[in-house]
């Protein structure tokens, strides 16, 4: 039985592999660990924690390999790479975590869970690419990609273009029962990596499916499962802006659940960017959820020692 609140952080792979960086493990490994520094102001106040990365440049990248060495091995399908980058990351997170917890000599047990999130077969984003995954593109590199590799492309909030796949809304995280046993246990516990491993149940039985779910959707859904005290979206900027990138850009400090709902209807968060950041926040809180906050890695220490330079969603 937990005697501690629980708060389920997501965070994106861009957080660990950005545009510019080499791409080294070394180079991913620091950013992780500059990240886990910063998490630690989580358990500080008192929470268990459940980590929910994102995936999105080294699924990209590793699809790359996949194609560049499909003539000598046969790339694998789509759930096949989310499963490798969960894999991959949840190491570099165990060996990042347990090294700042040591430097602050904090003691917690670390455990990575491959997690299998399932989605619906007949979901209408199967005839829609939307998920950006990889690294940015100029149009006429992406444009290239497009036909001589069949990609869907899309421009990424202004950032360049990247591919674009398939993301189906999660119905059901399999490894659920795991991972409240391992966060009552005070373990660090990072699950449902990359938005989780899709499957579904096609058959008699649940089998991969080729998309990539959106991590910020995943991590509201095990929030609410789980019966999470806070939810905490880690993104880019340290809080969430009206009119972004425009003169009249302003920033929101707190945002109603109504007032979410009507700005989004307004097309102020961008599908590709903020839109499922803020839509996913929304639902954990319309859903039961006591509070979220969306705010940048810089931004997160102030945000829970100060509880300001943050967006907070509210009832």
């Amino acid at each position: 039985m937990r005697v501690k609140p629980i708060a389920v952080v997501a965070f994106g792979g861009n957080a660990i592999l950005d545009a510019g960086d080499d791409g080294s493990f070394a180079a991913q490994l620091e950013k992780a660990k500059d990240a886990c520094r910063r998490i630690l102001s989580i358990l500080h106040k008192g929470y268990q924690l459940i980590l929910v990365h994102g995936n999105g440049p080294q699924v990209g990248n590793l699809l790359i390999q996949f194609e560049k060495a499909s003539d000598i091995i046969p790339a694998p399908p789509l759930d096949a790479a989310v499963a490798s980058t969960q894999g991959l990351l949840g190491h570099m997170l165990e060996i990042s975590m347990r090294s700042v917890l040591e430097e602050d000599r904090m003691q917690r047990e670390v455990a990575t869970i491959l997690t299998q999130v399932v989605v619906s077969a007949d979901d209408p984003a199967f005839a829609r690419p939307t998920k950006p995954i990889g690294p940015f593109y100029t149009r006429e590199q992406a444009e290239s990609y497009r036909a001589s590799e069949g990609w869907s492309i899309a421009e990424d909030s202004g950032r360049g273009w990247r591919r674009v796949v398939c993301s189906p809304q999660p119905r059901k995280v399999l490894e659920l029962s795991t991972i409240k046993y391992l966060a009552a246990s005070d373990t660090v516990v990072i699950a449902c990596g990359g938005g989780g491993i899709p499957v579904n149940y096609r058959t008699d039985s649940v089998v991969g499916t080729d998309a990539v779910i959106d991590k910020d959707a995943t991590a509201a859904l095990l929030a609410r499962n789980i019966g999470a005290d806070l939810f905490i979206i880690l993104t880019g900027v340290d809080m969430v802006f009206l009119d972004f990138g425009k003169p009249t850009q302003r920033p929101v400090e707190v945002m109603t659940v109504e007032q979410a709902g009507k700005w989004l209807a307004e097309g102020q968060f961008p599908a590709g960017s903020m839109g499922p950041k803020v839509r996913s926040a929304v639902e954990y809180v319309e859903k039961g959820g006591l509070e979220a906050i969306i705010t940048s890695q810089k931004g997160l220490i102030t945000a829970m020692q100060q509880g300001r330079g943050c967006t907070r969603i509210v009832q």
